[in-house]
């Protein structure tokens, strides 16, 4: 059964560790990730941006997907099925699709929009049980076409946001979506402090996960960051591995054309690339 983010989040936070959100794309992706964390006992968030809901044919075919294998793969672990980066609309079909958490993106909006958005849907997630993550500050790099360096959020907009009755909120510290540039300065700690000092116990959330060093993301976490996103890095993974079984001339020996085992290796490389991540953010064992 699919569960809110708020308690897993609450308790991460109150833990000092945080929870992966991974972000799906198709059904190996979901069962790889779901598998993971059955076997390593954490729980889970799956994300899907608005861009993969439209390649997986909706929300509600997503929603019934993963609801059937919770069930058919006798998942016991706290998982939430999460839209990342929703638009107002976006979210209201969401809800109606039995998703069980969403994230309003308004950090394109002026604040007195982002606050207004934010208010209508707090009142819509509480009546139907769904937790809220809400944005300030826009996140760097390509986020469905669009691009950005990683902005740092005003710590007294994110308080005003916090105070709506959100669950959760994702701040810009100066992370960025994608793979990091040479250049990249690093997370903005200074941010984080001064925006923990303002919301207090509201769990915080860490966009594009992919590629922050292990020991920024270990100090983020005793911070508060209680939900820390992943995409890129399982994309590049399946990729890789996919590359490898077709380099290797292995499609073209016997039936290995089938797409159930051209696609295996690249399940399997999500699979490890999650359990380095739960290991990473402390989540192992705490189903």
């Amino acid at each position: 059964m699919l569960v809110s983010a708020k308690e897993m989040l609450n308790k991460a936070r109150e833990g000092k560790y945080a929870v992966g959100q991974f972000n799906i794309n198709n059904l190996e992706w979901t069962k790889s990730v779901l598998l993971t964390a059955q076997e390593l006992k954490s729980p889970v968030i799956l994300g899907v941006s608005e861009g993969a809901s439209k390649y997986m044919v909706g929300y509600k075919t997503i929603a019934a997907m993963v609801k059937g294998m919770l069930e058919e793969l006798e998942i016991t672990v706290p998982v939430a099925l999460h839209l990342d980066h929703g638009s107002y609309g976006g979210c209201l079909k969401c809800v109606e699709a039995g998703f069980s958490s969403v994230m309003f993106d308004g950090s394109h909006y002026p604040i007195e929009e982002n606050v207004a958005k934010t208010t209508e849907l707090v009142k819509i997630c509480k009546e139907k049980g769904l937790s809220l993550e809400a944005e300030v500050g826009s996140i760097g790099g390509e986020e469905d076409g669009v691009i950005g360096m990683g902005e740092c959020a005003d710590p007294n907009e994110c308080k005003a946001v916090a105070d709506l009755g959100i669950d959760f909120l994702a701040a810009g510290i100066g992370n960025i979506h994608g793979k990091y540039p040479a250049n990249w300065p690093g997370l903005s700690f200074e941010t984080l402090e001064a925006i923990k000092e303002k919301v207090g116990d509201m769990p915080l959330v860490l966009h594009g996960g992919t590629g922050i060093p292990a020991d920024m993301i270990k100090r983020a976490i005793s911070l508060g960051v209680a939900k820390i996103n992943v995409n890129t890095e399982c994309q590049l993974a399946f990729a890789a591995a996919t590359r490898e079984y077709i380099e290797a001339g292995k499609d073209q020996q016997g039936k290995g054309y089938d797409p159930r085992k051209l696609l295996a290796p690249g399940a399997e490389a999500i699979k490890a690339t999650v359990k380095e991540k739960m290991e990473l953010f402390g989540s192992v064992g705490k189903a």
